[in-house]
């Protein structure tokens, strides 16, 4: 049979031999519907051999609900992001909503447009994974507009979220490199308005700091989130302070452009110099000098962000979360231990 494009629930009525409403309770089942289930049954049968598909926008004006949650990010391109995403889908679909993903491109100004695009279309909450420390005119206006939202991978004070501790994380990474004898380490820090990056770099050089090793504050620099950002601020880190035994940076991209940068200046990443990631995407196990990397929970950040959403607009309780990261360590610091050290244990 040929499916047509538009099947209405009048012409299922007709077919089956009931009034449209009853097609319509029997698709939709609001909580008090009683229909016998060969009555039931028999509609779901001829809509299914119909081709009927519901009409999600009509369904949202007469309802008041479209049973579609928002999520914005910086861009989807972005393995960790994508991953986040992943998690919320899944969660959403089993809660029994779809979700609509825009990119923000990390754009102030941009994320407002999409945030507008998103209620256009009359979404029920929003996931933002790109919130900001420097002024967040988005998180200003879901709150002036009541518009329930969870942030996840980064954190914002005053509003729900799911986030790894990032401060634990840049801990782990320290105190493995002290556990090698590293005293000068330097921190590829990513950009300020991020609070992923923040934290990282605090929890570091914190780290670093009880334990008696000072961090040349000329050694902690800001970079761009990617391959090219972590090359080019590691190389400008060698040049200019050769000395350097470690370099931490905010995510594995920034990591591989410094291992990239390390070589260039005749140094190799877990044989005289240490380089150490963050996220532990699947990319860093595979390099030529396999990344240590503190290893996130992408996926259970964007599961646990949407589960939370879901019981924001249930009308629970809800409370921010930070999952614990853990270590994963491999050749690129490993490389560096004395042969009379025992090997350090992933721990969390």
């Amino acid at each position: 049979m040929v499916r047509r494009a538009h099947v209405t629930i009048a012409e299922i009525a007709k077919r089956a031999g009931v009034h449209p409403s009853t097609v319509s309770r029997a698709l939709t089942p609001a909580p008090g519907t009683r229909l016998s289930n060969a009555t039931t049954e028999r509609i779901v049968a001829i809509a299914a051999e119909l081709g009927y598909q519901p009409d999600q926008a009509a369904a949202a004006l007469r309802t008041g609900r479209s049973g579609a949650l928002g999520v914005i990010v910086p861009r989807l391109t972005d393995y960790v992001l994508a991953r986040i995403y992943e998690g919320i889908d899944e969660a959403a679909q089993r809660a029994g909503y779809q979700t609509v993903v825009t990119n923000s491109n990390d754009d102030a100004a941009l994320r407002l447009t999409k945030l507008d695009e998103l209620l256009a279309r009359r979404i029920e909450g929003v996931i933002v994974g790109d919130a900001r420390l420097d002024g967040d005119d988005l998180a200003q206006t879901l709150d002036r507009k009541f518009i329930p939202h969870v942030l996840v991978n980064r954190r914002l004070r005053g509003h729900l979220s799911v986030t790894t501790d990032d401060v634990l994380g840049g801990k782990l990474a320290a105190r493995h490199l002290l556990d090698l004898g590293i005293t000068k380490p330097a921190v590829l820090a990513g950009p300020s308005y991020v609070s992923t990056c923040v934290e990282r770099t605090h929890g570091f050089v914190g780290r670093f700091l009880s334990s008696g090793v000072d961090v040349d504050d000329d050694c902690v620099v800001e970079s761009a989130p990617d391959a090219e950002g972590g090359y080019v601020a590691a190389g400008q880190l060698l040049d200019t302070h050769p000395e350097i035994e470690a370099i931490f940076a905010i995510n594995d991209f920034a990591a591989i452009g410094a291992m990239g940068a390390a070589r260039e200046h005749g140094r190799t990443p877990g044989r005289d110099i240490a380089v150490i990631g963050y996220n532990d995407i699947p990319l860093a196990r595979h390099l030529p000098v396999p990344l240590t990397s503190v290893t996130s929970p992408m996926l259970q950040m964007g599961i646990e962000g949407a589960n939370r959403l879901c019981q924001l607009l249930a009308g629970e309780h809800v409370e921010s979360v930070r999952l614990p990261p853990t270590l994963s360590v491999r050749e690129s610091t490993e490389g560096l231990r004395h042969p009379n050290e025992s090997p350090v244990q992933q721990f969390g």
